[in-house]
């Protein structure tokens, strides 16, 4: 199944703010667990208010996707290293 695909309508507008979605499928045979890791990163320009907080988002992608909201992981720009601003947190994440 292509994910990036099946997202593309969610990946555009993502774009239109600024932000770069990608999602990796990974799955632990020996646990039967299955995971999709969305990472989402700003660009320079990426519009802080038009992120939305991750629950709602992780709704978003469950639908686009055609999966269970469980099974997706989402990384926002503040939860990644060297992240200095304030795009993705409580404050910006689309309050």
């Amino acid at each position: 199944m292509n994910y990036a695909q099946r997202a593309v309508a969610l990946t555009s507008a993502l774009e239109a703010d600024g932000y770069h979605m990608a999602i990796e499928y990974h799955m632990a045979i020996e646990a039967a667990d299955a995971k999709l890791s969305v990472v989402i990163t700003a660009g320079p320009d990426a519009c802080e208010d038009c992120l939305v907080p991750k629950d709602l988002m992780r709704s978003m992608l469950s639908s686009e996707l055609g999966v269970d909201a469980a099974i997706i992981d989402i990384t926002y720009p503040v939860d990644l290293p060297g992240y200095s601003g304030s795009v993705g947190s409580d404050k910006g994440a689309g309050h």
